[in-house]
């Protein structure tokens, strides 16, 4: 063995040797889950508006740019007796297949009202393939004070407009 490939082999032991008295960084994952970034792209989330009503319209421009075919959306018309969003139109159903979503984020870069967004949650791991597929009741933000469940009517003196301004709850709404 020649001197270049001795010196190789005492410094591979020394490094071995060197942190077997380090101690272990032992993670508690899952009881513990570590920090997140703050810009990760994790599950997908639908919003909804301040007073309730969903964000989405339906107009399944999310899964036309879904490379990997991921997400189905289904449309339907709102009526003045069952309205789930201020225009027109509302995604009746929509799902999002986690077993083929890639996480690209085209999907978000499509929505026209910011009604797909991504969150920091990881875990989505599942047992059954079926669980995977995510459908609205998985995939609706959760209703805040203040919100109402739909289906309701807009906000009084509001429109459609308004709602995609933003400017529901502020006092130009309600002119």
């Amino acid at each position: 063995m020649g001197a270049p490939k001795l010196l190789d082999a005492i410094s591979g032991f020394w490094v071995t040797f060197a942190t077997m008295f380090k101690r272990p960084v032992t993670e508690q994952y899952p009881e513990q889950p570590g920090p997140v970034a703050p810009r990760y792209h994790g599950r997908h989330q639908l919003n909804r508006y301040s007073d309730g009503l969903e964000k989405c319209i339906g107009c399944e421009l999310c899964a036309w740019a879904c490379p990997a075919d991921a997400i189905y959306v289904e449309g339907a018309d709102n009526t003045e007796h069952e309205r789930y969003s201020p225009g027109e139109r509302y995604g009746r159903v929509y799902q999002i297949n986690y077993l083929r979503c890639i996480g690209c984020g085209l999907c978000i870069e499509a929505c026209p009202t910011r009604a797909l967004t991504m969150t920091n949650d990881y875990e989505m791991a599942d047992d059954n393939r079926a669980d995977l597929i995510y459908g609205k009741d998985k995939l609706l933000a959760p209703i805040q004070p203040g919100m109402i469940l739909p289906p309701h009517p807009m906000a009084p003196g509001s429109t459609d407009e308004d709602y995609y301004r933003g400017t529901i709850g502020t006092p130009e709404a309600t002119r």
